[in-house]
């Protein structure tokens, strides 16, 4: 059995860092493991602009701890209103990575996203025509549409037809959660590739409501039934490059989550890294881990690996802190609710 893993130090391509005080409080739980993450820009307000994108950038940096090694790669928030030449100028100075695209209403901080799609065609073309990826996160938000089937019914109704619309748009479905969306991906050929969490590698829709609704197992795209899960798991561990880790660590303090009406997103951002090695080596693929988690989505961004590494050793259970505590409040870790036995080394 194998003891340690040396592997290069991982991108996280969908990591949500919020501002202010969480940001500080939750940046080094990232910059601890991840060479580089992929922004998310749904802030309150959202990251609409060239200009907002780079003052981002430089909170970020500003709140790193002295001495971390971190990039964070930038998106854009797209909205109805989006310029095409601002998201042109910012691609060409490197200033953003992707833009990210929210149907209106479909996760937290949605409320800007997109209504009509025929209002963002010109957007989309030039960035088909940059090469300049679109980040998608995959649900409809009609209400007479089941939660659990909203991935499916978006790939058929609103990203098959928008890819076919717009020849050369390189596209990731974010968050993929259905063995619809793992199938999709595969015969979507080199413009299309999905990031996988580490909580939807563990959990289904059981965790969440079976004996008592747990809302740090709550997130969107929620999680699905156990045949959708093994789909995920099954994807990951293929060794296919279309597949690649984005987190979608999503802090939210305590109050927040544990409401009448909490908000959505697993924290991750702590723990991901031992979870993925346990959920690997359970699956017999520990050797396929590292493309996973630091070539693949490096190689769709058209970003040159990282050259730093890190160590995962085997041992007894892992432990890590229940919460993270910040100026905001209290952040609970993600559970995942089995032993892990994979820490990385210090």
């Amino acid at each position: 059995m194998m003891q340690s893993l040396t592997i290069r130090r991982p991108d996280d391509l969908h990591l949500h860092l919020r501002d202010g005080a969480l940001l500080h409080g939750v940046l080094p739980e990232s910059a601890r493991h991840f060479a580089r993450a992929l922004i998310m820009p749904n802030l309150v307000p959202p990251v609409v602009t060239g200009a907002q994108a780079s003052a981002y950038r430089d909170r970020i940096m500003a709140a790193l701890p002295a001495g971390a090694a971190f990039t964070p790669l930038m998106t854009l928030y797209l909205t109805e209103t989006t310029d095409p030449a601002d998201v042109a100028a910012a691609a060409a100075t490197g200033l953003i990575t992707a833009v990210k695209l929210y149907p209106a209403g479909a996760t937290t901080n949605s409320q800007s996203g997109v209504r009509d799609f025929g209002k963002v065609r010109a957007v989309l073309e030039t960035m088909a025509g940059l090469g300049l990826p679109l980040c998608v996160h995959g649900e409809v938000t009609t209400p007479e549409v089941d939660i659990f089937d909203r991935e499916a019914v978006f790939i058929d109704t609103v990203l098959d037809p928008l890819r076919r619309a717009t020849p050369g748009l390189r596209v990731v479905l974010e968050h993929v959660t259905t063995a619809e969306g793992v199938a999709y991906v595969r015969a979507g050929g080199d413009t299309l590739a999905a990031s996988i969490t580490a909580h939807h590698l563990v959990i289904n829709r059981n965790h969440i409501l079976a004996g008592g609704i747990r809302p740090h197992n709550y997130c969107l795209p929620v999680a699905k039934r156990e045949v959708h899960r093994r789909a995920l798991v099954e994807a990951a561990t293929s060794g296919e490059p279309g597949f690649f880790l984005g987190t979608d660590s999503a802090p939210h303090v305590d109050a927040a989550k544990e409401a009448a009406c909490g908000c959505a997103g697993c924290f991750t951002a702590t723990n991901a890294l031992p979870i993925l090695a346990q959920v690997f080596e359970d699956a017999g693929a520990l050797d396929r881990l590292e493309a996973f988690t630091s070539g693949h989505g490096a190689g769709f961004y058209h970003l040159p690996v990282t050259d730093a590494h890190l160590t995962l050793v085997r041992g007894g259970a892992a432990v890590w802190p229940a919460k993270i505590f910040t100026e905001a409040g209290p952040v609970t870790v993600f559970n995942p609710g089995f032993p892990v036995h994979w820490h990385v080394e210090a």
